[in-house]
């Protein structure tokens, strides 16, 4: 079943990811990069954020589209630095400078005290004209662990390095991509929407 996304992100790795994940569970399916001016996001939580880039997306493109809001979530900090995690050491911090004090402020605190989780959160919008009709649709996923005390492992991006998932003595950037993909909480978020997709991709083809 053929079916085109975009992806309301200027990130390719993002973009690279959401194809794997996707492809595994619905192939012919298409993740487009977005190449359009990125939204204010001014929510305040993931879905709101979400839905804001979902929508620039499908406006500027006319085609439907999905935006992702994502973070990691630490206990001791009252679930921050949740949506803030991307900018958490500044706006035009890199993965490297919101890792560093992310562990800086952590650094005193022990085991089993640092607990934390993934948080994701993927906005499905279809706009209006398509044979489906206009919609919008919420899925979330959470995956559960723990900060590491330092930087491991050269896969993913962002908080992989030093998030640690439950059950396993590894870090999500020290897992092979496959083994990710099975397991986070984009992957989790995505079992939510597929049923959603399917249902949208079987209307476009029923309507053409």
């Amino acid at each position: 079943m053929a079916l085109e996304v975009v992806l309301a992100t200027h990130n390719a790795h993002k973009v690279a990811e959401f194809q794997r994940i996707l492809g595994e569970r619905m192939p012919g399916i298409t993740v487009l990069p977005y190449d359009g001016p990125s939204p204010v996001e001014d929510g305040t939580s993931f879905a709101e954020n979400a839905l804001i880039k979902a929508r620039a997306a499908a406006a500027h493109t006319g085609r439907i589209s999905l935006a992702d809001d994502s973070g990691i979530c630490v206990d001791v900090l009252g679930g921050a630095p949740g949506i803030f995690s991307a900018r958490w050491a500044g706006s035009l911090a890199s993965d490297e400078a919101n890792v560093r004090l992310l562990l800086d402020q952590l650094a005193d605190v022990k085991r089993p005290d640092r607990g934390a989780s993934f948080h994701c959160t993927i906005a499905l919008v279809v706009p209006e004209g398509l044979p489906s009709g206009a919609e919008e649709f919420v899925a979330e996923g959470r995956w559960p662990g723990a900060l590491a005390y330092e930087p491991r492992g050269s896969h993913g991006f962002g908080y992989d390095p030093v998030f640690e998932p439950e059950g396993r003595e590894v870090t999500a950037a020290e897992l092979l991509p496959e083994v990710k993909n099975a397991e986070s909480h984009r992957a989790r978020a995505f079992a939510a929407l597929m049923p959603e997709l399917e249902r949208v991709a079987s209307a476009l083809s029923a309507g053409e």
